[in-house]
């Protein structure tokens, strides 16, 4: 069995679920220029929401609808107790105030039953057995699905940017907030939503992502940090760049963990690669392979 297949097909998989967790800061910034700096956590809350109803017995499908739910309230309440207070303030209040509430939601995470240790979802009977072998590579359904999913939820929200009225609105408002307004746009409206669908998506993204690979709050949250080179390779308002950058690292994290760390000392290149690649991608194109290009007179 070749080694290459095997690492691309492993890097399209954790690309998806990079990709469906990068749509969250895209989703924020898009429309509030904001960098959201718990969106680990809200993944985190999510998939532990759902791994706690499924512990009292509710089937993982309704578990899992729940949590995107709850942390879809969980986003707008966060945008309208928190960030609805900073409209005007300087951006690096903003991004204090998402470090902030970061450190808490983390607090919180830890008084729960699970705030130690790992823990698992039971496979539904739906996604065991055989799943598919690809170019000698195997793929269990449970991956399967995962991607799948990740890139249908990906799909309806490019879909919703480029084509719904309100993904428009939430475009204009991004542009220009006063010429929104002055047009009868509920900016406040917009925000909420927007937080609140980052919150959706990212109870998606750590319910596949504990499906796949298990639950413990510190993979859970670092998710967030991780999915940083993703954003900035894709641009941090383009959707499909979430995708692109999304399925770029996840492939080049693994090509470098399965030929770099026989030949690095101490290995871990898998962890390391994302960030060089962000550092270049800031150095040569900083707006990403998607982003818009913005040009201010100085």
């Amino acid at each position: 069995m070749s080694l290459l297949p095997q690492l691309l097909l492993a890097g399209v998989v954790i690309g998806s679920i990079y990709a469906l967790a990068a749509l969250g800061f895209v989703l924020i910034y898009k429309s509030s220029r904001v960098i959201n700096f718990a969106h680990g956590q809200v993944i985190a809350s999510g998939a532990f929401i759902a791994f706690a109803l499924t512990q009292g017995g509710l089937n993982f499908w309704v578990a899992g609808l729940i949590a995107m739910a709850a942390t879809f309230v969980l986003g707008m309440l966060i945008e309208r107790v928190f960030l609805r207070r900073m409209v005007g303030q300087p951006i690096i209040a903003v991004i204090m105030v998402t470090i902030g509430l970061a450190s808490v939601i983390d607090g919180i995470l830890h008084l729960t039953p699970y705030g130690a240790g790992s823990f698992s979802f039971t496979t539904p009977a739906a996604l065991t057995g055989a799943g598919l072998d690809l170019f000698g590579t195997p793929l269990s359904r449970v991956q399967i699905v995962g991607v799948l999913a990740s890139l249908a939820l990906l799909g309806a929200f490019t879909y919703f940017f480029s084509r719904s009225t309100l993904g428009i609105t939430m475009r204009a408002v991004a542009d220009d907030q006063m010429a929104a307004m002055s047009v009868g746009t509920s900016v406040e409206r917009v925000f909420a939503l927007a937080w609140a669908a980052a919150g959706l998506t990212a109870a998606a993204a750590g319910v596949i992502l504990g499906l796949m690979s298990g639950l413990t709050i510190g993979s859970l949250t670092g998710i967030g940090l991780k999915v940083f080179p993703v954003v900035i390779l894709g641009g941090l308002d383009s959707v499909a760049g979430a995708i692109v950058g999304g399925m770029l690292i996840g492939i080049l994290e693994n090509l470098a963990a399965g030929y770099l760390d026989g030949v690095v000392p101490g290995g871990g290149t898998r962890e390391v690669f994302p960030f060089i690649v962000l550092l270049a991608v800031l150095l040569v194109r900083p707006y990403g392979l998607f982003g818009t290009k913005e040009i201010e007179r100085v």
